[in-house]
């Protein structure tokens, strides 16, 4: 027997969560609901890195909530900034009490007789069943228990630590220290400059470059804006100028990918000593966007490159040794301290297994609906944000469009959502478009983006925004009653 029945199962208390945990609460109010969170504290990505200098690679006027203002003068932001506020928002909406903490979910088995997910729960006493209508999943998509951590020769003979970033031991002391990062990344783009103050010197070694782009950590025209009007105006007021400016320069480097390239490359220019090898180290072979783009607040990587507290290595690891990691061109960089900053491993649903009506079902083998929901999956919703921007542009859209929905379902007295193609729709690519090397890893994570709308993955806010705010609320869903599951209900005009 169940431990709780709700209507609303939320998974995961980060960002998206709590986010969608407030909409709910006010767009749905009768709406019985819960939040599981596999951890012990509310907060997700930003309370799970805790490495030095971890901060947000977006601007907080787009990657905070809609409806709760970024008042903080620097723009983007350090982690435990980001995870405070994330706390904050969820005692003002009086979220937290809904929250069951340490309850890692591992399986959810849907029943269309009765219209019901039940799910099972590992926790730290026994495992706990909850049963839910919906079930929204918020847990972000990658391992949190796992990073991408390749193994490389010699490894044992290694006299010093290795550390991956994910993973950061609190008493880790590394002044006066050597240290070599391996990646190049948005985790060793932010280590580099922060160690740099302590340790004897850092190098960040990379197999390739990554393409880098400066901006300042405080937005001028933000903190202009919030001294002379109210905090929500100055704030929207800011958030449509970012996403604005977001989504022109996304655009530019689809259509006009060489002039980006030269943009990119001769700001870096200006930023780094006038002899710097930058054909070597900062010019990527692939396009900007085609991959993540690295953002560096006020310069901080370039500042301690051209102060001599940093350096950059472009080569491949032969093996490790006692001393540090002796390269394929023959150099043995010295090091006390390795941090493998390789990156992230996909993970679908938080690592969840999903059974419909006792069959397995991965969410790889469905398209995505909408971008958040899985072909032939019932009333399940994914929060997933956007790569190329903000996360919480698209994170708040999606829990627009799931409140519609449950209303819309309640309007017409059906139980069940199930998002059913029509014949002309087929896979075209991954529903996260980029060629970085952990989202090709994890391919078997991430359902297919079809060849139109509502099955199309877009980067676009305002094509999103105008499909789930406005747009129908069921084109190519199936609803249906638990009672009468064949018989289905007349589709909204």
């Amino acid at each position: 027997m169940a431990d709780v029945d709700v209507d609303v199962l939320i998974v995961g208390a980060g960002l998206s969560g709590i986010g969608a945990a407030v909409q709910l609460k006010q767009q749905c109010p009768s709406k019985r609901w819960a939040i599981l969170e596999g951890r012990g504290a509310i907060g997700g990505t930003w309370d799970l890195f805790r490495y030095p200098g971890i901060r947000s690679d977006s601007d907080m006027y787009t990657l905070g909530y809609r409806f709760k203002p970024w008042k903080a003068a620097k723009a983007i932001a350090e982690g435990p900034s980001i995870r405070a506020y994330i706390r904050e928002t969820a005692e003002e909406h009086g979220i937290t009490p809904h929250i069951r903490f340490n309850h890692k979910v591992t399986d959810a088995a849907w029943d269309s007789e009765t219209a019901r997910w039940t799910v099972t729960a590992d926790t730290p006493q026994e495992p706990a069943t909850l049963t839910a209508r919906f079930l929204y999943m918020c847990s972000g998509y990658y391992n949190y228990g796992e990073g991408h951590r390749p193994r490389w020769d010699g490894e044992a003979d290694f006299a010093g630590q290795i550390i991956h970033p994910q993973f950061w031991p609190e008493d880790l002391n590394y002044a006066g220290k050597r240290v070599v990062i391996i990646g190049s990344g948005a985790a060793a783009v932010t280590l580099v400059p922060e160690m740099a103050k302590q340790a004897a010197h850092v190098t960040m070694l990379q197999r390739t470059p990554t393409w880098m782009v400066s901006r300042p950590s405080s937005d001028a025209i933000a903190n202009v804006l919030k001294a002379v009007l109210p905090a929500q105006m100055a704030y929207d007021i800011v958030r449509w100028k970012n996403v604005t400016f977001g989504q022109w320069f996304y655009k530019q480097t689809r259509e006009n990918p060489g002039k980006v390239r030269e943009t990119l490359l001769k700001r870096l220019a200006k930023l780094l000593p006038a002899d710097y090898d930058l054909e070597t180290h900062f010019t990527p072979g692939y396009n900007p966007w085609d991959q993540r783009l690295c953002l560096v607040p006020d310069a901080d990587l370039f500042s301690a490159i051209t102060a001599g507290r940093a350096s950059i290595v472009t080569d491949q690891i032969e093996r490790f040794e006692a001393g540090g990691i002796r390269l394929k061109s023959g150099e043995l960089l010295a090091a006390d301290i390795i941090v493998t900053a390789t990156g992230l491993k996909l993970e679908a649903l938080g690592g969840m297994q999903v059974r419909v009506d006792g069959i397995p079902r991965r969410t790889a083998d469905s398209l995505a609906y909408k971008g958040m929901m899985y072909s032939g999956i019932p009333n399940i919703f994914q929060s997933f944000g956007y790569i190329n921007a903000s996360w919480t542009l698209r994170s708040d859209l999606i829990a627009d469009y799931v409140c519609r929905l449950i209303n819309h379902m309640d309007a017409k007295g059906a139980e069940i959502a199930t998002p059913t193609p029509a014949a002309d729709v087929v896979p075209e690519r991954l529903a996260m478009d980029l060629a970085s090397g952990y989202v090709q890893r994890g391919a078997d994570a991430l359902p297919r983006s079809g060849n139109r709308a509502p099955w199309m993955v877009t980067a676009n806010y305002r094509y999103d925004r105008a499909e789930l705010l406005d747009g129908p609320v069921d084109n190519e869903l199936t609803l249906t009653r638990a009672t009468a599951p064949a018989r289905m209900l007349e589709a909204a005009e």
